[in-house]
């Protein structure tokens, strides 16, 4: 028998909550500042605190870059912010909703 999602009440193989919810989240904000020794660091603001950590650990290996995440940001080494929008794209994040600076 098949598992049923407690939110929509459809079979999981058929369940689109995850979707739903990554596109009606507010804004995301992707910018840069400088660290320490004057390194760049790209920071993503504006994920859900339950999508964080997984979100990080796709930045992470698709930009092939260390990074972190503290206090519901996202910390990654180096500057990423043009290819930081097309990869949330690609994780489902809504385009209108993903702000670079």
């Amino acid at each position: 028998m098949t598992d049923i999602c407690p939110k929509c009440g459809l079979p999981k193989e058929l369940c689109v909550c995850d979707v739903l919810d990554k596109e009606a989240e507010g804004k995301i904000k992707v910018y840069t500042k400088k660290a320490k020794f004057n390194k760049l660091v790209t920071i993503v603001e504006g994920i859900t605190p339950g999508e964080v950590d997984e979100t990080t650990k796709d930045l992470k290996r698709t930009l092939a870059c260390g990074g972190t995440s503290k206090d519901n940001m996202i910390e990654l080494q180096g500057n990423h912010k043009s290819k930081v929008k097309n990869v949330l794209i690609g994780l489902g994040y809504k385009e209108s909703n993903i702000d670079v600076a």
